[in-house]
């Protein structure tokens, strides 16, 4: 089935974010990096800016920037209306309420329209849908990461999950993942399995991070070579 953008609710995340969502380090950020499924976050452009490399892959890169605009403007309301309506399921902390909720989401994203059009051309963001191989050789990578999308849409199926991860791994020493909650806010489904079939051949830990928006959504994955 043919990946439609009227399926897609975007919703980006910003680098400061991604520093606590996976425990990053100065030393981290300084590492070689591809971000999965990193949609319209401004951790790519931002990370830029600071002399970092980052390469982020998502099906929605094959799309143009005002139809990407024009999707974030259908789908907003949306989004802040399901949170709004489920406001007890989320912690408010770092994120103060509904209207700093979509300051920050719309920042970031508005950051990554600014710079997609020359991240594409840079071959910074590539149009690229999991669990489909990538063009890159093995351990291209020190650190691959997937914020909000690999454990938190369990109904995409456990053998979808390994066979993401697996080719995560081919080309990455090491692989984060977070949350490790599904989309109701409890444990995901998929999470035992992922780590049975891990745990043989790699190093696999469930460790918690200074981030929780999502009640509860407070610990990520982490998978390296042993």
């Amino acid at each position: 089935m043919a990946f439609e953008l009227k399926n897609v609710v975007p919703w980006g995340r910003n680098l400061s974010e991604y520093i606590s969502m996976f425990s990053l380090t100065d030393s981290d950020l300084s590492k070689r990096i591809i971000s999965f499924g990193d949609g319209p976050a401004s951790f790519n452009r931002e990370m830029t800016k600071l002399n970092h490399k980052v390469i982020s892959l998502d099906p929605i890169y094959q799309f143009t920037k005002d139809e990407l605009l024009q999707r974030i403007a259908e789908t907003k309301e949306t989004v802040l209306g399901q949170t709004r309506s489920n406001q007890d399921k989320f912690v408010w902390n770092h994120i103060k309420n509904i209207q700093n909720l979509e300051q920050i989401r719309m920042d970031a994203m508005n950051d990554f329209i600014k710079d997609f059009d020359l991240g594409k051309a840079q071959e910074r963001y590539i149009y690229h849908e999991l669990p489909n191989s990538t063009r890159f050789a093995d351990i291209s990578f020190d650190l691959g990461l997937s914020s909000h999308f690999l454990i938190l849409y369990s109904q995409l199926g456990l053998d979808f999950h390994i066979e993401s991860i697996s080719e995560m791994l081919r080309i990455c020493k090491e692989v984060r993942i977070f949350p490790i909650l599904n989309l109701n806010a409890v444990k995901s489904e998929v999470l035992d399995g992922i780590v049975d079939y891990f745990k043989t051949n790699f190093i696999v830990d469930i460790e918690s991070v200074d981030y929780e928006f999502q009640k509860g959504g407070n610990q990520m994955l982490k998978i390296k070579r042993k």
